[in-house]
């Protein structure tokens, strides 16, 4: 049995598991079963720097060319920057639809929310004043932004020493590889124990009053990824849907449960490489990127929330409105981590440049776990999707 159908197992046994275990068998999940989960979460997070780090000096120095560099990372910033903007249309387009909030009445206190940082805060954080100190934070951005630093420098010495720092970070990087091989062989545990407890906690009876915003977001995250991602993949990629969603099977399935597309990552460079055939030079440069940059499924979450809140408080949303948002996320998805929780931030940023109440956060705030599970799956997707396309294009 593949690792993907013991994880999708694991995924039925843990819904069906926290259904029976219910409220009142919480405790248990989270004193006894939530901890193993988060073990297999550290340990996921554990190889995140080793591997951006070093994949990142290995895919650029591979490249041998700053032509070459120059032309791949224009080629990913504009692919990832296209597709978000027709996720948060499709966002738009599916809840016009179905109408998420209509006749449902806010209630609850919107939570405390941090606030989006500005372009201008995203490009100065992007610079390291200690590269130590942003991998021991596991700051992505940063940490790319050094990558690319060393591997330039790199390929500016002479052949002979070139020669040895490289052998050093692809030797590194293939221990990391090494490594997540051996914590993936526990994702199905892992999956099992993180899943529990959230879906004893939010049982249907929480999720029944908010339940059109839940399938809304499902139709468009499957819309988005089956038409635009294996659309372009087939068309620019020249590889089959099945045989693109049988290479990210796992890492999807990784991504839905964890909420991170950082967490996914190892996973993502691992099965993009050895399922998918994309090089290592361009999986190495575009995947730890679109990590970071590339959010889809925020993006579809974000046009799906601003009509939802929009409806809730009885407010038409005008064409210019619509565009704003578009925009106005377009950009943000720059400045947000592929950390849980991290759409909210964005998503306040779109409700404040609008006009919408804020206080409609305490209603997506109750469900942002579920949807943030659709979400992350997309947002890591569309990495794979980059990739192969890229590939494939180096290649000709």
């Amino acid at each position: 049995m593949s690792l993907s159908i013991q994880i999708l197992f694991a995924l039925i046994l843990a819904v069906i598991a926290g259904l029976g275990a219910g409220t009142e068998g919480l405790p248990f999940c989270n004193a006894w079963i939530a901890p193993i989960g988060k073990i297999f979460v550290n340990l996921i997070k554990m190889m995140i720097v080793p591997v951006v780090f070093t994949s990142l000096i290995v895919g650029m120095t591979s490249l041998g060319d700053t032509k070459k560099l120059g032309r791949i990372g224009l080629k990913t910033v504009v692919f990832y920057l296209c597709t978000t903007a027709v996720a948060i249309v499709i966002g738009f387009a599916v809840a016009g639809i179905t109408e998420p909030g209509v006749g449902l009445a806010i209630a609850g206190k919107a939570p405390a929310v941090k606030a989006a940082p500005s372009f201008m805060e995203v490009l100065v954080g992007m610079i390291p004043t200690n590269p130590l100190e942003s991998m021991v934070k596991a700051q992505i951005l940063p940490i790319i932004v050094f990558a690319l630093f060393i591997g330039y420098g790199i390929l500016q010495v002479e052949p002979e020493r070139q020669k040895i720092v490289v052998g050093f970070f692809d030797a590194c990087a293939e221990v990391c590889y090494k490594v997540v091989a051996v914590v993936m062989s526990f994702a199905p545990v892992g999956v099992f124990c993180l899943l529990v407890p959230v879906v004893a906690k939010n049982g249907p009876a929480v999720l029944l009053p908010l339940i059109s915003v839940i399938i809304t977001m499902a139709i468009a995250c499957v819309l988005h990824t089956t038409i635009v991602y294996s659309g372009l993949v087939s068309m620019l990629a020249k590889m089959s849907p099945m045989k693109f969603f049988h290479g990210a099977s796992e890492h999807m399935l990784v991504a839905f449960t964890t909420c991170s597309s950082a967490a996914a990552l190892p996973i993502n460079m691992k099965n993009t490489q050895e399922k998918l055939g994309v090089s290592r030079e361009v999986a190495s440069f575009v995947l730890p990127l679109g990590a970071t940059i590339n959010m889809d499924g925020t993006a579809i979450y974000m046009g799906i929330c601003s009509l939802f809140i929009a409806n809730v408080f009885g407010i038409h949303l005008t064409m210019n409105q619509m565009m704003m948002i578009v925009l106005t996320g377009t950009l943000a998805s720059i400045g947000t981590a592929g950390v849980p929780g991290a759409g909210l931030i964005m998503l306040a940023m779109v409700l404040q440049s609008v006009g919408l109440p804020l206080e409609g956060l305490a209603l997506v705030a109750g469900i942002d776990r579920v949807l943030d599970m659709m979400r992350t799956c997309v947002n890591v997707t569309g990495d794979t999707a980059a990739a192969c396309i890229i590939d494939d294009g180096e290649k000709e």
